[in-house]
C-alpha cells in the first residue's frame, strides 16, 4: 500500500515494502552571541549604517536572506536511510570544501 512517498535519502519508495518510514525534522537558525557595544560604536553615523544595510539586502533574493538566518527541513526516510543517518547525521558534510558566506 503506498501513497506515493519517496525516501529522501535514497529515493525508493515508502511503504511499498515497509510499514515503516521515518520523519527527520531539521531546525537550523542563527546563534548570535551578544555583542560587546562601545562608545565608538555608538558614535557612528547609524542612520546612514542600516540604509546602506536595507539597500544591500534590497539587492538579495529575500528567500535567500531568510534561509541565512532560519532553515527548516522535514525529510521522509526508508529504515536503511534512518539507520545510516543515525549512525553519522554529518558523513554528508565531511570532506567538503568550507563554503564562507
Amino acid at each position: 500500500m503506498s501513497d506515493g512517498l519517496v525516501c529522501d535519502g535514497c529515493g525508493g519508495a515508502l511503504l511499498a515494502d515497509s510499514d515503516v518510514r521515518y520523519v527527520l525534522r531539521i531546525q537550523g537558525y542563527a546563534a548570535y552571541d551578544p555583542m560587546e557595544i562601545s562608545a565608538s560604536d555608538l558614535a557612528g553615523d547609524l542612520d546612514r549604517e542600516m540604509r546602506d544595510l536595507i539597500a544591500a539586502m534590497a539587492e538579495r533574493d529575500p528567500r535567500e536572506l531568510e534561509d541565512e538566518v532560519y532553515k527548516e527541513l522535514r525529510l521522509d526516510l526508508c529504515p536503511a536511510c534512518w539507520r545510516t543517518f543515525r549512525r553519522d547525521p554529518l558523513a554528508g558534510l565531511r570532506g567538503r570544501e568550507r563554503e564562507d558566506g
